[in-house]
């Protein structure tokens, strides 16, 4: 019997080595070794798969076994940056605008408390996070746009701290994070996108821009992919860009219905956006998988259909909090892996809209 010994088996021709005997690795059949024939990551379940089959949604992973689809595991674990404490700040009621800051535990329903102050009162802002720094930017104080941006710790209850600036004043922005980087992006009529380093203070600086004016669009992340939807005029256009690498935003996809002023968040993988308005206000929830470029597809409905709200989450949850019905401060919430219409949570302390929100510990 022959023996053959190399320290290297290396494929030359333009075939691949063929053992018609068969061959074993460390006493096992190779053959036994492949265990997975059909692969497939998309929002809806494939045709016609094969016993042994995966399938991916991008937040559930299901095998095809005995005719059906059966779960494998559930879902992501939260990103680092989320965390279980949600912040709401600012907003205005349609005659008095406000500076409070007020706290939610995401993880457990009820009503709102008193968290701090910003600066000064200040509406059309948006808010983003690494888990524990919470930071605030833009807005409009009933009389000019603003190109501030402030900080709160948000283990510690506290009124905010100077962070920097924006490029520009701006409202009616949408922001997001990788954990690390904070994007500022869009508002009245801009196309352009900040980004700031969150964890050193200092003034943004420019990140590139939208290929259309994103004015009351809404953000959020994941897997360092930012995503943003919707704009003026009820544009129902999905815009990315990857959080750590400067430059101008590609195509996405499309929201299922074009809307404006509607509020966003997601688990690392799957983001979702509810509410908005198209003219008539929109109680319409829809999502994406993050990774996989697409449209968005119909996820269910919130309690109440309003504009102008805002939403966080903590990785397996997402809360939306506050908006035009006329003005309210009802708080619901969704299972961001499972499908389905929202839930009641709580009430802010004070009705109101045009507010921010992220979260962390």
């Amino acid at each position: 019997m022959s023996k053959l010994e190399t320290a290297n088996l290396q494929n030359i021709s333009s075939g691949a080595p063929s053992f018609p005997q068969g061959m074993t690795v460390g006493g096992t059949d190779i053959s036994t070794l492949i265990s997975m024939t059909e692969y497939y990551e998309q929002a809806s379940a494939p045709s016609s798969p094969a016993d042994g089959a995966v399938w991916w949604t991008g937040s559930v992973m299901y095998q095809y076994a005995g005719g059906s689809w059966r779960i494998v595991s559930v879902s992501l674990p939260p990103p680092p940056f989320a965390g279980d404490r949600g912040l709401f700040a600012g907003g205005n009621d349609g005659s008095f605008q406000y500076n409070t800051i007020e706290y939610i535990t995401i993880s457990t329903t009820g009503n709102a408390t008193d968290f701090g102050d910003l600066t000064a009162a200040n509406y059309n802002i948006a808010a983003c996070s690494n888990g524990s720094r919470g930071v605030f930017g833009g807005g409009y104080n009933g009389s000019q746009n603003l190109d501030r941006i402030e900080y709160v710790t948000i283990s510690t209850p506290g009124n905010v701290v100077d962070f920097g600036d924006l490029t520009v004043g701006r409202r009616y922005l949408s922001s997001c994070s990788d954990g690390t980087y904070g994007l500022f992006a869009g508002g009245t009529s801009l196309k352009s996108i900040d980004y700031i380093t969150i964890a050193t203070t200092g003034n943004a600086v420019d990140f590139g821009d939208f290929s259309i004016n994103m004015f009351a669009a809404t953000g959020c992340s994941g897997g360092g992919r930012g995503v943003f939807g919707g704009s003026i005029n009820s544009v129902a256009t999905i815009e990315y860009v990857t959080i750590a690498t400067p430059g101008n935003a590609t195509d996405f996809g499309d929201l299922t219905v074009g809307r404006q002023q509607a509020a966003s968040c997601s688990d690392d993988s799957r983001g979702i956006f509810g509410g908005g308005t198209t003219g008539p206000l929109s109680n319409v929830i829809d999502y994406i998988t993050i990774a996989t470029p697409g449209n968005a597809t119909d996820f269910g409905d919130l309690t109440v259909a309003r504009n102008s709200l805002a939403s966080c989450s903590n990785g397996p949850r997402g809360v939306f909090g506050g908006g035009v019905t006329p003005t309210t401060n009802v708080i619901d919430y969704v299972t961001i892996a499972t499908t389905g219409n929202a839930t009641d949570f709580g009430d802010l302390t004070i009705p109101k809209s045009d507010l921010a929100a992220c979260s962390g510990d």
